[in-house]
């Protein structure tokens, strides 16, 4: 099923975000924990790529499995910098070929042996590139694209940012899912600037559950995000006592997807970062907004 069907539901809903193994060792276990989200039944999940695509097959391993197994609707992230167009087509193909319909074009990382390159040779310098790419190859790909509600940590002003965006998604994207954030009133000063600019595709926004104060680091690193002086005294309070932190993070992510669905939101991703009793207790504390059953 393609992503822009399962958005046009007006009820509330909730999917998840798992990644991939990065060894052939660790492949059980992720696959284990993956199904374990799955389970759960949620509206769909996304299988990212892994750094610098290392992890591609994975990708399709895991979210070929999940479809499979559990009829769960599947997208799988696909960057495209430093890859050659070749590279890309046979991924394409790869995609297609594992049954998957749906697919989050992202640009990715640079990797760091590459970064002082002559990037003027490469085939793809941003992810509407390869937007292009895919509609070019395969028209009845669903595809997707990513946001930053606050700002795109590479573009000089947000003016800048929903521009490139808004270019991204007249090149073919269909919906848009957001980087973490901890503070929802971003999300909705966001919405409203991208409307204005004539960006109508969904916007999923992307929640993030902190369940251990050394994710607080990492988090801001990789998006960025503004942290509320509420999130900060959380962590200070808790942040020593492992249990009670992951209570709290759950607290507050549960506490943010209830307020996006008071406004109007009707879908919200969880990054679950392949733990199913984060996923769990999360979708339990929402059970009867959702109007499902906790043993679903």
């Amino acid at each position: 099923m393609k992503i822009t069907e399962v958005l046009k539901h007006e009820i509330p809903s909730l999917s998840f975000e798992v990644f991939p193994p990065k060894t052939d060792a660790s492949f059980a276990n992720v696959k284990e924990a993956t199904e374990k989200i799955a389970a759960l039944h949620p509206s769909f999940m996304s299988v990212t790529y892994g750094a610098g695509g290392g992890t591609s097959q994975y990708t399709l391993d895991i979210a070929k499995n999940i479809k499979t197994l559990y009829g769960v609707p599947t997208i799988a992230h696909l960057t495209c910098v430093s890859s050659t167009r070749e590279t890309v087509k046979d991924k394409i193909r790869a995609i297609r070929e594992a049954g998957i319909q749906n697919v989050l074009a992202l640009r990715g990382d640079i990797p760091e042996a590459r970064l002082h390159e002559d990037r003027s040779l490469w085939d793809y310098h941003h992810a509407v590139d390869l937007v292009r790419e895919l509609k070019a190859s395969d028209a009845d790909l669903c595809i997707g694209g990513a946001c930053y509600p606050e700002i795109h940590p590479e573009s000089f002003n947000q003016k800048e940012d929903i521009r490139y965006l808004k270019e991204k998604v007249d090149a073919g994207c269909e919906f848009l899912t957001t980087q973490m954030f901890f503070d929802n009133n971003l999300f909705y000063n966001f919405l409203y600037k991208i409307r204005e600019a004539g960006i109508t595709v969904p916007v999923i926004p992307g929640i993030m559950p902190i369940t251990g104060a050394n994710q607080v680091e990492r988090a801001i690193k990789l998006s960025g995000s503004f942290m509320p002086q509420r999130f900060k005294a959380l962590v200070d309070k808790f942040g020593s006592n492992p249990a009670a932190m992951k209570q709290a993070g759950i607290a507050y992510a549960t506490d943010q997807i209830i307020d996006l669905y008071a406004n109007g939101i009707t879908h919200v991703h969880v990054y679950s970062m392949n733990k199913p009793d984060v996923a769990e207790k999360i979708q339990a504390n929402l059970s009867d907004i959702l109007d499902i059953s906790c043993d679903a």
